[in-house]
This record gives C-alpha cells, sequence and structure tokens, in this order.
C-alpha cells in the first residue's frame, strides 16, 4: 500500500480504480507549408469546430450543473476571438510559412509564458485557458483526439485539470480527484463541492504510470489517497464511509424544521444560486429562501445586453419558485473575473480593483434601469429583495436608490405592476465596514461578501495559490469588521446577514450566531448539515 497526503477541498470517502490523466505532448509539422493560404484556411475552420465544441460543452454544464458553472467554458470562446493571437497565428502562417498547428502550438506557448510571468494573478491564471484552447486548436487540426474519457468508476489523478478537462468527463464515473497541483479555489474545485465530489489538490503523489488501473481509495476528510489499500485501512473507510451515510441520512430528518439554537435564536438559512436552472437545488435542500442570487448569468455567453422582458421572465420564476419566501438579487456584479465582450471593458491590470459590479452600472444607468425595471415588475410576483454590490460610499447607495425609484416610477406609467423591494447592500469593501453606521441608515439590510471583504481587508487575492498560507479567513481584523457590521445594523433597526463562503466554514457558524448574524447564505447542498450545527448550538 502506499499513500500520498494533499488538501481536502471536498470530505468523503471513495473507491475505484485509479485513472491517470497524462496529457501527452502534442507534436506537430514543423516543416514549411508550401500554400500559406490553404494553411491559413485550416486554422479558421479549426477556430469554427472548437468554437461547435465549446458551444455543446456550454450546453451540457448548463444543463447538468447550472448557468453560472457553464461560463466557464465562456472564457475559452472568448480567446477564440482575441485578436492579438490570431494576428500572431496569422503572422507565423503566412510571413513564415508555418503550419497552422505548429503556428499554433509555437503562439499557445508564447503567449502561456507571458501570461504566466506577469505579476498579476487574475491575468496569470489566464494561463492554463490559453494552454488549453492551443491544445483543443493543435488535435483538431492534426485530428488526434486529446479528450480524456473514462469507462468505468475512476478516482481521477492529474497533475492538474482545466475546466474544460473536468466538465468534459462522465460525473457519474468520477468517484474522486487527486491532483498534484491546483488550489481550493480552482474552478475544478469548486465544480467538485458542487457535485459532492471528494477531491484532494496539492497531493505529494507521483504521476506513476504503474498506479493506472490499481485500485485506489481517497479519504477526503484527511485528504489522503491511497494506492491498493490494506485491509485495515479499507475496513477504517469503509467504517467512516457508514457514518458518512448515517450522517446523511440524519439530515433528512432536519427538512421542514426552524433554523433555531436551543437557546431560541432563529436564522435565516438561505442558499446561493448562479441562474434560475439551481432554483430546483434551493428546493430540494430545503433552503428557507434565497440570500444571494447572481445575475450575471443573464448578461455573460451573449453578444449584447439582455433585455427588460427576458430578465423579467427570469427573476419572476425565481419569485414564483420560493412560494413567498424572500429572494435576495444582487445586481450586475461584472468585471474582475467575469467578462462579457460586448461591454467594451478596457483592460486592467487589478481588475479586482477596478471598473466592476455598482461602478459599471452608475455610469450605464439605462442598463441599469432595465435590471431595475425588470425586477420591480417580478416583485409583483413574490417577496424579491435587492442588493447593491461593492458599495463603498453612502453617495453611491443614494444613486442606486434615486435610480431604483425612477425605475419603479416607470414601470406604473408603462402601466405595469411594480411590486415592493427592499434595497439593501453587499458589504464587501472595508469602506463599507468603516462606514457601517452611515450606510445602515439608508439600506434596507446588510449582506456580508465575506470573499471580497477577505480579500481587500488582507491585500491578498484570493485566486493566487501562492498566497493561500496568507489568506487567513479568521483573521481578527475581518472578525472586527465583521461584528462592526452586525452592530451597525442592528443599531439602526435593520438585519444582517453573511453570504460568502466563510457562512459554511464549521469553525465560523457559532461565532456568526454570537455576533447577532440574523441570516446565512450558502450554497444548496451546505443547507441541511448547517442547520443540524446550529440546532444544536445553545
Amino acid at each position: 500500500m502506499e499513500q500520498f497526503s494533499g488538501k481536502t477541498v471536498f470530505p468523503g470517502i471513495a473507491f475505484g480504480k485509479a485513472t491517470l490523466l497524462i496529457k501527452e505532448e502534442l507534436v506537430t509539422d514543423k516543416s514549411p507549408c508550401t500554400d500559406p493560404d490553404a494553411e491559413w484556411a485550416v486554422y479558421t475552420n479549426a477556430v469554427k469546430e472548437a468554437d461547435n465544441q465549446l458551444d455543446a460543452l456550454f450546453e451540457k454544464t448548463r444543463n447538468e450543473l447550472g448557468e453560472e458553472e457553464a461560463l466557464i467554458v465562456d472564457v475559452q470562446r472568448m480567446m477564440l476571438q482575441d485578436d492579438d493571437f490570431l494576428d500572431a497565428v496569422k503572422d507565423l502562417i503566412q510571413n513564415e510559412a508555418s503550419r497552422a498547428a505548429y503556428a499554433v502550438d509555437r503562439v499557445g506557448k508564447q503567449f502561456y509564458d507571458q501570461f504566466a510571468a506577469l505579476d498579476d494573478p487574475y491575468m496569470q491564471a489566464r494561463a492554463p485557458d490559453i494552454a488549453d484552447i492551443s491544445r483543443r486548436l493543435a488535435s483538431i487540426i492534426t485530428g488526434i483526439n486529446t479528450a480524456f474519457i473514462l469507462t468505468e468508476p475512476s478516482i481521477v489523478i492529474a497533475e492538474d485539470l482545466t475546466p474544460s478537462d473536468t466538465l468534459s468527463l462522465d460525473k457519474k464515473l468520477i468517484r474522486a480527484f487527486v491532483t498534484r497541483k491546483g488550489s481550493p479555489q480552482s474552478h475544478t474545485a469548486i465544480l467538485a463541492r458542487i457535485l459532492k465530489i471528494p477531491s484532494i489538490v496539492q497531493a505529494d503523489i507521483n504521476l506513476n504510470k504503474e498506479f493506472d488501473g490499481k485500485i485506489a481509495a481517497v479519504d477526503g476528510h484527511a485528504g489522503i489517497v491511497y494506492i491498493e489499500p490494506d485491509e485495515a485501512t479499507n475496513k477504517k473507510l469503509n467504517q467512516q464511509e457508514e457514518t458518512d451515510r448515517a450522517e446523511e441520512k440524519s439530515l433528512e430528518t432536519l427538512r421542514g424544521l426552524p433554523t433555531i439554537t436551543k437557546s431560541g435564536k432563529k436564522i435565516e438559512l438561505a442558499a446561493n444560486i448562479g441562474s434560475v436552472e439551481d432554483l430546483q437545488a434551493v428546493i430540494d435542500n430545503d433552503a428557507e429562501g434565497i440570500g444571494l442570487f447572481r445575475s450575471e448569468f443573464l448578461y455573460m455567453g451573449r453578444n449584447n445586453y439582455p433585455g427588460e422582458e427576458e430578465q423579467f421572465n427570469a427573476y419572476k420564476a425565481a419569485a414564483e419558485a420560493l412560494k413567498g419566501k424572500r429572494v435576495i438579487i444582487r445586481t450586475l456584479d461584472i468585471g474582475a473575473d467575469k467578462q462579457a465582450a460586448y461591454f467594451g471593458l478596457p483592460g486592467e491590470e487589478n481588475p479586482a480593483l477596478g471598473y466592476r459590479a455598482v461602478r459599471i452600472c452608475l455610469d450605464r444607468t439605462d442598463m441599469f434601469k432595465t435590471q431595475l425595471r425588470a425586477l420591480y415588475r417580478a416583485a409583483a410576483f413574490g417577496r424579491i429583495a435587492v442588493m447593491f454590490p461593492m458599495i463603498a460610499s453612502v453617495w453611491e447607495l443614494k444613486r442606486c436608490k434615486e435610480l431604483a425609484a425612477e425605475a419603479k416610477a416607470e414601470v406604473t406609467k408603462s402601466g405595469k405592476i411594480a411590486g415592493d423591494i427592499e434595497l439593501g447592500i453587499m458589504v464587501e469593501t472595508p469602506a463599507a465596514a468603516l462606514c457601517a453606521d452611515d450606510l445602515a441608515k439608508e439600506a434596507a439590510f446588510f449582506s456580508v461578501g465575506t470573499n471580497d471583504l477577505t480579500q481587500y481587508t488582507l491585500a491578498i487575492d484570493r485566486q493566487n495559490a501562492d498566497l493561500e498560507k496568507y489568506l487567513d479567513t479568521h483573521h481578527p481584523a475581518l472578525i472586527k469588521l465583521l461584528e462592526m457590521i452586525a452592530e451597525s445594523a442592528h443599531r439602526a433597526g435593520i438585519w444582517a446577514g453573511i453570504c460568502g463562503e466563510l457562512a459554511s466554514d464549521p469553525e465560523m457558524t457559532a461565532t456568526f450566531v454570537k455576533m447577532g448574524y440574523d441570516e446565512l447564505s450558502v450554497s444548496p447542498v451546505f443547507i441541511l448539515g448547517l442547520r443540524k450545527r446550529i440546532r444544536e448550538m445553545e
């Protein structure tokens, strides 16, 4: 028996055959071509085929996982149309008589090295996407199929996995993920949590081909992968698996019960979702509402802004599905790691601190008011609340409220019914936390986005794996800010919630309840477990 350790992404026990996914290097023909125009046609046809493949992958992912997860694919679709990449390939083909596959491979490696060497972690994170799309194009041109295929239940072991790798695999055959690289914040890690697949990253395992096909087991609780586990290990893991199943079964008994501590403190336990396709998961996991409905899915993967009617139908569907429970919809938060080409956003060295979210909406008021009108119309069909992201100053909130009032008046003037909406804010900047007393006088509620609040407070990009040891989500400064936010809300008579990933952290639940937070919003899969934890508190 051999065992290797790494960092847990999602706990659980898994058994299966070790399946090594090793990317073999594509060998391309370096000899000069005799007809550059024909070779350029080969490349442009490959781009069309790659776009068709990614479109199919987008639809597959949207149907299986939801709209937001499918947006991962759009990053690569946009790269297919990147002018710099296109011009570099064209130059090699037409001016150096390179064959299409060789040109793609060469440009892909060049761009990968350039992005990987950048100081900005966001731009560094684009390097694997460039490598992925280059490989896809080269394999189409050469006719060599490089896609990974699973044929039996597998413990998937790899150096790393790109989002398209993960999304392409048959989810029914994946028992666990184990990678030598990657981070708990990667797209693949997020997908593993959504799918409830035991997963380990940064494992110290060797990609030894002798492991391929051998019996393997993963202990996602301890972050250990075993190759040919012995009898004692199998027995221990089977026992843990039985415990996990019993725990899952016990959680089912909590359906329909209030989320309340033994001392009588009531917490509203809501769900975070990314599209209307996620509504069933909210219902299936017995959430008490939606604490964060990300509206970006309506704006991405398309060539123009969504209209009022399209948005109205999406928000109305959420309001009706929740049958009177509160649905909190975050207004458009595009920019930073979420891009759409038709917005024409400028390139930025540090997009997380740049032109994003409410900053765009307050400039593009016609676009913003279209969304607000759709929200007010949908509010006539259920209990809708709205929160504005990335608020840093009182004037921003006041301006948002002015535009909301104008939008509501426009709905009424058009002869349609406008419902009532609670207008709150996401507290995710240190500025908003420090000015919480003043903001609480203007807001109907606070919802803390702990992901951004943590990275801005600690000056750490949460997507940068190299900084992971510094990303302390329990940092005293963050705790103090969270206390201030809750206290400011309650002094003003409004409620406060948490909608970031920290809301599902078992080490923080008691802290949030003690601070007086009224609502916790998490991924639907965590609802019942969090309810159990809260009901066991004094």
